[in-house]
């Protein structure tokens, strides 16, 4: 049986009540680290992935689905991690997003929005000899490779 499949259905199944929270991804690390990252609409609690750890725990060592020793490890992606979900760019709107392009080149501005396909930011275009001027961009998601949200101190 696929673990990181099995784990998905856990889930998904201890969520179904909770429609504001969703799945972002399961990896089974080397070294017998099962890694679940969840997020929520408005954030997800230390309760509730308290409760899914329980909840997938339970099944997995019922099922005998994993049949070496392993840690599991159930919690929201941290602040560094690239944001991979379009949930997770709706919850980001208004903040500041860091992104790497496919052709190399990198690119920052506010997200204002999003599309089913790309993304909308407002990014500051400076020319040479003229003043810097903030420019809506849609940028199609396909031509990003990381996204990741600027953390500011100001």
């Amino acid at each position: 049986m696929d673990i990181e499949k099995r784990v998905t259905e856990l889930v998904e199944e201890k969520i179904a009540d909770k429609p504001e929270l969703f799945l972002v991804s399961v990896k089974m690390q080397p070294g017998g680290k099962l890694v679940i990252l969840m997020d929520g609409d408005k954030g997800i609690g230390i309760a509730d992935c308290a409760a899914i750890s329980r909840h997938v725990g339970f099944h997995l060592e019922e099922e005998n689905v994993i049949e070496t020793a392993y840690n599991l490890e159930v919690s929201s992606p941290g602040i560094d991690q690239p944001l991979t979900m379009p949930r997770q760019f709706v919850k980001n709107v208004g903040r500041t997003l860091a992104l790497k392009m496919a052709d190399g080149s990198k690119r920052e501005g506010k997200l204002s929005g999003l599309t089913e396909d790309a993304i909308i930011i407002e990014e500051t275009k400076k020319e040479k000899g003229k003043k810097a001027e903030q420019v809506e961009s849609v940028i199609p998601i396909g031509q990003i490779t990381e996204t990741k949200v600027v953390i500011s101190f100001k």
